[in-house]
């Protein structure tokens, strides 16, 4: 039996399994580097050992680090998580010769499975090796890994060789394992995949089909259980690949393996050897806790002969610190608060007030909803995300409250291109007119006791807040009866409430203050001075970092005075975890650049400068 559980991973996977371990009674320890010092994870553990630095070169993808933390915490068992050495064999070799329990796959089945090319060779596929032009579009993967990184879409062949680059490059930094391959890109079809848990006396559970096609940049965005639409004959073929796949490297743990549906064919991606963010809806449907199944098996225990049956449908929406409208660029900050309502899953590795940093990937949570029918549990996940109390750096709320809710979505239309068709107008700014009011009264609550208000009547009041990129102005008025807003009914008004009446109609608008930004309900609000300090002039053609991150590269050859093109590459910025391209906004000439490679830079630093050709 499991006494002490190390959770070889960070974030909201090692809380999640702490948790599973807290309900078994198993004490639990946390590794953190010394970016994660603070971190959620590290303070709910019973222990929590330092690896020191903060790259995931130097910490989560240390294993002999990992090892001795388990060694001298006393763990008998260690859980890889997913993500960092979840796939790695070598590692899970090391735990076994270290006399711990490894919970996960044997060595062997994650040999044979977690490199993706060996993967296709065990059943029957072959990678691309020397492409053509008539082999694009082409896919550039990650041999080892997931979540999107060290994947690129080739579509021209000249672009090939930089996009190998930067794909080993990002594959590395985030697994330790440089090795890419390619293979066709199938445009527009449905990721399906089908979860199994197998034991070590032969029984295989398939656990239903999970779709998780509404991706970006090649990671998913929402996922959902069961997969939507598919026949009958359809899902009885992936769950029985799925077997076949599992029995072919005598697998033992929990486990998925994905496929690309198009056309009423569906085409096999790989077999993950771990754990999958995902997890979630299966368990939701099958009522399961897969961790306390991945800890079962470990204890040697076996499955019963078939599984339990699925209810209902869940949905899971991944809330990540990221810009949609700004190419995802992700964003760091305080996390101020996170909240949703009752009767939704939160699963997440942060708390209030918890920072946010640039190390690693900006998911803050993952958001799940289940209900008796497809249509529900869509409904309620959009409703909790959309009154969820979020406070903190920009997120992709709107767009996931908006993406749950647009027709393709609804209908079960979706495919894999679905962010490439729709994101233009999933971004547009909406937001709600009336929150500068409600956060200037809020503010304003109280100030009449203290000669707001006189005999003769005041000039309004004037407050500036920015809001969705643009500049609001508000007026409102003491008045001998309280505070008095021009077309609006102030009915009530105070630090945290206000309620205004308009046309006949009454709302009400919870308003939270941390410094200078406002949070009314939804709306992200940042209050302006009254009077504006002069700002930093940029020359035109100036490209500032949308983020903060490290210059990993800078394009070969490229100086001061070189001719560029509009759209020509110029540098790459890496940030928590991925690589994200700087390219030229005209054609012309680069007059300045202000950066070199292992340079870090902070939002809004300047990068380059191109002189349009006039």
């Amino acid at each position: 039996m499991i006494s002490t559980l190390l959770v070889a991973n960070r974030g909201e996977i090692a809380c999640r399994v702490f948790r599973t371990c807290r309900e078994l009674g198993i004490r639990t320890v946390a590794v953190h580097s010394d970016a994660d010092a603070h971190a959620l994870h590290a303070r709910v553990a019973d222990t929590a050992v330092r690896l020191p630095g903060a790259a995931p070169a130097d910490t989560y993808l240390r294993g002999d680090l990992i090892v001795k933390a388990a060694a001298a915490s006393g763990a008998d068992a260690v859980h890889p998580g997913y993500g960092f050495l979840s796939e790695n064999a070598g590692f899970a070799r090391a735990v076994l010769d270290a006399g711990l329990v490894w919970i996960g796959p044997p060595p062997d089945a994650i040999e044979a499975m977690a490199s993706k090319t060996r993967a296709k060779r065990l059943m029957g596929l072959k990678a691309l090796t020397d492409v053509t032009e008539a082999d694009l579009p082409v896919l550039v993967k990650a041999a080892a890994g997931g979540g999107g990184r060290g994947m690129r879409v080739v579509r021209h062949l000249a672009d090939l060789d930089a996009e190998l680059a930067a794909a080993r490059a990002e594959a590395a930094s985030a697994f330790g394992d440089g090795e890419v391959f390619v293979e066709p890109y199938v445009e527009n079809g449905r990721h399906v995949e089908v979860q199994i848990l197998a034991d070590a006396h032969g029984t295989v559970w398939p656990l239903g089909t999970r779709d998780c096609s509404l991706q970006r940049r090649h990671q998913k965005v929402v996922e959902e259980a069961p997969a939507p639409g598919l026949s009958e004959e359809l899902q009885e073929e992936v769950s029985a690949l799925a077997v076949r796949a599992a029995r072919a490297v005598d697998y033992v743990g929990a486990g998925t393996v994905e496929f690309l549906v198009a056309d009423g064919r569906a085409h096999f991606l790989e077999m993950n050897t771990r754990l999958q963010v995902e997890h979630p809806v299966t368990e939701a449907v099958f009522g399961l806790d897969l961790v306390a199944g991945q800890i079962r098996i470990a204890e040697g225990h076996p499955l019963d002969a078939t599984p339990p049956r699925a209810r209902g449908h869940a949905v899971e929406a991944r809330l990540y610190a990221e810009d949609p409208s700004r190419d995802w660029s992700p964003q760091i900050g305080r996390l101020h608060r996170l909240s949703v309502p009752e009767g939704i899953r939160l699963d997440t590795g942060y708390s209030d007030g918890d920072d946010i940093g640039v190390h690693y990937d900006p998911m803050i949570a993952k958001v799940v909803a289940h209900a008796p029918t497809r249509t529900e549990a869509v409904r309620k996940l959009a409703s909790a995300l959309e009154r969820a109390a979020i406070h903190g750096p920009v997120t992709n709320r709107d767009l996931l409250v908006r993406s749950l809710r647009h027709p393709e979505f609804t209908a079960a239309r979706m495919d894999t291109g679905f962010y490439d068709r729709h994101l233009p107008h999933l971004t547009e700014p909406s937001p709600d007119p009336h929150a500068p009011l409600a956060a200037a009264l809020a503010d304003a609550h109280g100030r009449s006791r203290f000669g707001g208000w006189r005999n003769v009547p005041s000039q309004p009041q004037t407050k500036r807040y920015a809001m969705a990129g643009q500049e609001h102005e508000v007026h409102y008025r003491h008045t001998r009866t309280g505070l008095e807003a021009d077309g609006v009914r102030v009915v009530h008004a105070d630090a945290r409430l206000v309620v205004l009446e308009a046309d006949g109609v009454r709302r009400n608008f919870e308003v939270a203050r941390y410094g200078d930004q406002v949070y009314v309900n939804s709306t992200a609000l940042t209050i302006l001075p009254r009077f504006p300090d002069p700002t930093t002039q940029h020359a035109p053609g100036s490209l500032l970092a949308p983020m903060p991150g490290t210059v990993v590269r800078v394009a070969d050859g490229l100086t001061a005075g070189s001719a560029v093109k509009a759209g020509d590459p110029l540098l790459w910025l890496e940030a928590m975890k991925m690589q994200h391209k700087i390219t030229a906004p005209v054609t012309g000439t680069l007059s300045e650049l202000c950066v070199v490679p292992g340079q870090q830079v902070e939002p809004g630093a300047l990068l380059a400068v191109v002189t349009e050709t006039s």
